[in-house]
């Protein structure tokens, strides 16, 4: 969703600190370019490991599926359906995240691959904020993401790519890839950027890779920064 003036919802997912982490890092080169040219105003940092989102209950399920029976809702008459005290609060716990996401024009997020796929604290934001017809305008149907730029950045330990012993194991760009586009984020301005071998350092098992993890982590940097560079366009 663009607005008059650029803003910038920038998730990290990692639990590991910011000198261990390359998600972290690498979100943080894109998020000061974007700064440099745009200032702070229309920036929005949350540390979804530091600050985590409540994992959703019964109660969010439930004023989820009475929404769902009433076809796409209004955002601002959704708390009209609920029917007691815990929905509300769930209902209170999820608005304003939404509202964050609506609110940019471009959405950076860092994440590490956890067992094949992306972190719990990842996951408990992407459950909080997918709220039936949130991102449906009720009026017209139309895509509230359509315009919206995503860019994601991964990091992972080990190495997932085609010939590589884990190949057909990457759950985490896949699912990424089919999330956002669920959401109605057009594909071409949905970037993933990833860095493999990044524990080829520290691992035993993976010194032998060090150099195939530097290459990678080179490109990350390269693409991240064009991403950066290119400002509002993909």
């Amino acid at each position: 969703m663009t607005t008059d003036r650029p803003t910038l919802l920038h998730l990290d997912a990692s639990p590991s600190r910011f000198a261990d982490s390359v998600s972290r890092r690498l979100t943080a080169l894109f998020a000061d370019a974007w700064r440099e040219r745009h200032g702070t105003g229309g920036y929005r940092h949350r540390d979804l490991t530091a600050d985590p989102v409540p994992l959703t209950g019964a109660a969010y399920a439930a004023l989820g599926q009475r929404v769902e029976r009433h076809g796409t809702v209004p955002l601002d008459k959704v708390a009209e359906l609920a029917v007691d005290a815990e929905e509300e609060r769930e209902w209170a716990l999820t608005l304003p995240l939404i509202g964050e996401l609506l609110a940019a024009d471009t959405v950076l997020i860092g994440t590490p691959m956890y067992n094949l796929s992306v972190p719990a604290a990842m996951k408990a934001w992407i459950d909080r904020v997918t709220f039936p017809g949130a991102y449906t305008d009720p009026a017209s149907g139309e895509k509230l993401l359509g315009r919206t730029r995503v860019v994601v950045v991964t990091a992972r330990g080990g190495s997932y790519g085609p010939g590589s012993p884990r190949e057909g194991m990457d759950f985490q760009l896949p699912y990424l890839r089919a999330y956002f586009g669920g959401l109605g984020v057009d594909g071409e301005r949905l970037r993933l950027v990833n860095a493999d071998l990044t524990r080829a350092a520290d691992i035993p098992a993976l010194a032998g890779f060090q150099e195939f993890a530097a290459v990678s982590l080179a490109a990350a940097t390269a693409e991240v920064t064009a991403l950066a560079e290119a400002g509002s366009r993909v």
